[in-house]
């Protein structure tokens, strides 16, 4: 038998395409070290993150094709996670909402406290490049995150603040200033945010999504490993239509990201000195509806608390200084249902 020769195997590994990032696995530099024996082709094949079901139909279509082109070769794939920024980022959370204004960042701030506050290690990087809400939140206005030289390469390091590990566009730029960037500079500045950044050992990573279904929430969803999308919405049937083109987005086979379930911001009114009292200014049981009809999990009601806006622009989340109130109580019933449904 001809020892089969390497540029063959290449030509033939470029016939298999890595879908969710829309090239082959040649080109996107995820096949290396190919060593070619009389009856034995060995290469190593890189991703993202190792246990992605994903990856076992890459895996075997790789190995098919080889060997269907060199009969009687065996073929030996050693499977390897790419070295990177983010390989210590376990699980990665989508918060988004098809339009702006239904309190998108407030869940995604008030969600990594209370992913915090059970023990867990947590990062919110805020995804909202031409409107970041995050360092207003969390009161790093003017808060440079520090960097340092890897291999040539500036590497950030997170802000960090009551135990969250903070990036944000809105950190690096001056906020009176206008970010007028078409929508590949922002992907871009997405994806310095995202891997230039040492994010170390992180259990969950909240990623505070734009409103919309453009450029940056396509980027995310095929460009990293989401674990799932946590949809949130407000009672009104107008917020709920757009909404719905959010969650279809997710669902798009070209997208394939798991919904973790709908979140209904604005829920109900509780006054602060009465907290048992719940007035559904909308009318009640919208969002378990909307969960219905879009067959996703319904993970929790949070109720408007007049103090909840005045925490936020104070930079003070409401859960972190709240912890008996019924906003957190509710956030806490959010956070745990997205624990179960990942872990």
């Amino acid at each position: 038998m001809m020892i089969p020769a390497k540029q063959n195997v290449i030509e033939v590994l470029r016939n298999v395409v890595y879908f969710p990032k829309g090239s082959n696995i040649v080109d996107l530099e995820m096949v290396k070290e190919i060593e070619v024996g009389v009856d034995l082709i060995r290469f190593h094949l890189y991703f993202e993150k190792l246990g992605d079901e994903k990856n076992q139909f890459l895996i075997d279509s790789a190995k098919n094709a080889l060997e269907e082109a060199f009969k009687g070769v065996k073929v030996d794939i050693i499977v390897e996670e790419i070295p990177n920024n983010l390989s210590k980022v376990h699980h990665i959370i989508a918060v988004a909402s098809g339009k702006g204004g239904v309190g998108k960042s407030t869940v995604s701030a008030n969600l990594a406290i209370a992913l915090a506050m059970q023990g867990f290690r947590v990062g919110l990087l805020d995804a909202d490049i031409y409107g970041p809400s995050v360092p207003i939140m969390f009161g790093t206005e003017g808060t440079q995150p520090e960097c340092y030289d890897k291999d040539g390469k500036t590497i950030m390091v997170p802000v960090e603040k009551f135990g969250i590990k903070l990036m944000s566009i809105g950190n690096m730029v001056d906020s009176n200033q206008p970010l007028i960037w078409r929508g590949p500079m922002a992907s871009s500045a997405l994806t310095q945010l995202m891997g230039d950044t040492d994010w170390g050992e992180v259990d969950f990573m909240v990623v505070d999504m734009p409103p919309g279904t453009g450029d940056i929430q396509l980027c995310i969803a095929q460009n990293y490993n989401i674990d799932g999308a946590v949809i949130v919405t407000t009672p009104q049937k107008v917020a709920f239509a757009d909404v719905r083109r959010a969650a279809m987005m997710f669902k798009h086979k070209g997208v394939n990201v798991p919904i973790l379930g709908l979140v209904e911001n604005m829920a109900y009114f509780t006054p602060s000195d009465m907290p048992e009292k719940k007035y559904f200014i909308y009318g009640d049981c919208h969002g378990r509806e909307f969960a219905k009809e879009l067959d996703i999990p319904f993970l929790a009601q949070i109720p408007i608390d007049e103090k909840v806006a005045n925490a936020g622009d104070t930079g003070q989340p409401y859960t972190f200084n709240n912890p008996c109130s019924p906003v957190t109580a509710a956030f806490n019933k959010l956070a745990n249902n997205i624990i179960q449904e990942i872990l």
